[in-house]
């Protein structure tokens, strides 16, 4: 994992006669590399070696995927770089599944793979595979050092892409001759990027005043609010903006904690699984001012059918974002730190009593609620979590109906507060991204929202987490199915459950095999004493949560439907 560095040293080093290897871990301490998550292997021997004694902490994960995940949840929780290390072949394919992940969500993390030697590349040579050739799709932008004079400026370069412009993962494959080739005099160590020109920075000055207007002049204005401004530190401007302008105010999945959930103007999420009013906003709005977002169709619904009567404003750091799904009028490119500080003092002191009135009442009348009888809910898990913590938790989830209750009823206040898989929806990133997001705020308290069916998948890096000491918490909802896709049966199929009941192994016996401390609740008069216990816990905790089977999320838009066509359940 990385933080700026004040100062780059790489030029007063003397590199002439160190090992590609040597020189491998003096670059990863000058990118400012801290914790190092991966897994070893033969083709990485000489770099391992001289990990053991460097000042970079490694952590050994049970799975390359793991240490992606974690090296990603580490980059979200701090906005460090992460970094992650594998060996080649079946060590370097196991990453896949990670850096997906990290590019779908727009993650800076360095991955860095062992390859053979540079004469066997091509040959199919003892675990080779060609690591560039399939990581291609799901990176920014990925290096095969040819040369250990190259070696040094590569792992610069790569540092330099995840970190700037439109963030994501950057892979170096490394063949092993090149770490235990001596370099022959001093190699040049300047960056060579003559085609790479990040975006950022302030915005046209021109376009910043024709978006202020059309926002002044608007009567029912709704920002919406993604990752980006998370990534960019926006959250405050953000907030200026919305109060100044009396803008009400939703967010992605992504964008949970840009906007205080508590502050009457918010919204809270969108889309699919958003809130009713967010989405009758939406469609309701005649000016949608989207900040770092990307009009997924998980947020719009029906194409043809979203935000009907809107004029459409865009802010966003890459150009190829703008109009690529819906048509905006107003694009702005650029830093969306920048372009709201910009944007700010063009704002004016809006009334709107009408809208905020209209919005009201749709909040007063479809509210996010669900009935606390007969077996324990999820929903009740995440709320009283949430008033447990003061809403002041780092949050992992994994990727399910859990995943949507969480977003729901945690309560989001700040942002880098949920860690969670947005894009790919990868299922199993919750536990190595709730232990990657503890080893970057060590003094945190980080919980684990899990399923029963992404915790199976990943739970043995509840290891990792015993290894190190480390005092992440891990809540299991259970409800023996897989449960967003079995809703779908349910609503969809006609209540054909194929392949989606599933037995669940007895996971406080497996945690407590691990060396973690665990608890099975199947009651609610046990939930919230059982809940304090795991919050006040030292050490690993895993709390197993018996929920009720057929619960559903709701609201909800089903595919192919416009944004305020929503399925309400039995509550509304």
């Amino acid at each position: 994992m990385t933080k700026k560095t004040k100062k780059d040293d790489t030029k007063a080093t003397n590199f002439s006669g160190m090992s590609g290897a040597k020189v491998f871990e003096k670059m990863l301490r000058d990118q400012g590399v801290e914790v190092l998550f991966g897994y070893p292997g033969g083709v990485l021997l000489p770099i391992f070696d001289e990990l053991h004694d460097s000042k970079i902490k490694f952590i050994l994960t049970r799975h390359e995927q793991g240490a992606c995940h974690m090296a990603d949840a580490y980059a979200r929780s701090t906005g460090k770089t992460g970094t992650v290390i594998a060996t080649s072949g079946p060590g370097a394919t196991n990453l896949i599944t990670g850096l997906a992940t990290a590019n779908m969500d727009s993650v800076p993390m360095v991955a860095i793979t062992g390859q053979v030697k540079s004469s066997l590349i091509g040959n199919d040579a003892f675990q080779e595979a060609d690591v560039t050739g399939i990581t291609r799709p799901v990176t920014k932008h990925n290096f095969l050092v040819k040369d250990v004079k190259d070696l040094g400026r590569i792992i610069k370069e790569a540092f330099y892409i995840a970190s700037s412009g439109r963030p994501g993962p950057v892979l170096v494959d490394i063949p092993v001759d090149a770490t235990t080739a001596l370099l022959d005099g001093e190699p040049d160590m300047e960056m060579a990027l003559p085609g790479y020109k990040p975006r950022g920075g302030k915005g046209n000055e021109r376009q910043i005043k024709l978006a202020a207007k059309a926002i002044n002049d608007a009567e029912r204005p709704v920002l919406y609010v993604g990752g980006g401004v998370i990534l960019s530190g926006a959250s405050d401007v953000l907030r200026e903006v919305a109060i100044k302008g009396n803008i009400p105010t939703t967010t992605t999945l992504m964008g949970l904690g840009a906007f205080d959930e508590s502050h009457p103007l918010s919204l809270k999420m969108l889309g699919m699984h958003g809130t009713a009013y967010a989405n009758h906003a939406v469609q309701a709005c005649d000016c949608l001012i989207s900040v770092g977002a990307r009009f997924e169709d998980r947020v719009t619904g029906d194409l043809t059918k979203f935000a009907p009567h809107a004029k459409i404003i865009h802010l966003d750091i890459d150009p190829a974002s703008i109009s690529k799904n819906v048509m905006v009028d107003i694009p702005l490119v650029g830093d969306a730190k920048c372009i709201l500080e910009q944007m700010l003092p063009h704002i004016k002191d809006g009334k709107r009593e009408a809208w905020i009135k209209q919005i009201d009442g749709w909040k007063k009348k479809f509210p996010l609620t669900y009935k606390a009888e007969g077996k324990i809910k999820p929903q009740e898990v995440c709320e009283m979590l949430g008033k447990l913590t003061d809403h002041d938790a780092i949050i992992a989830t994994g990727v399910g109906q859990h995943q949507m209750w969480t977003a729901q009823f945690y309560g989001w206040k700040k942002p880098r507060q949920i860690i969670t898989s947005g894009g790919l929806g990868t299922m199993g990133f919750g536990v190595p991204a709730a232990i990657g997001a503890q080893f970057g705020n060590p003094d945190k308290l980080v919980v684990d929202i899990d399923g029963d069916g992404s915790f199976s998948m990943t739970m043995v890096e509840i290891i990792t987490s015993v290894q190190n000491n480390l005092p992440t918490k891990f809540i299991v909802l259970d409800n023996d199915y897989l449960g967003m896709v079995r809703q779908w049966q349910q609503l969809f199929y006609n209540k054909r459950y194929s392949a989606t009941p599933h037995k669940c192994p007895d996971f406080t016996l497996i945690a407590k095999g691990f060396g973690a401390e665990a608890r099975t609740v199947t009651d609610r008069s046990e939930l919230e004493d059982a809940m304090k216990e795991m919050i006040n816990s030292k050490g690993t905790y895993v709390l197993h949560v018996r929920v009720e089977p057929e619960e559903n999320v709701f609201p909800m838009v089903a595919a192919g439907k416009a944004l305020d066509d929503m399925i309400h359940g039995e509550l509304i």
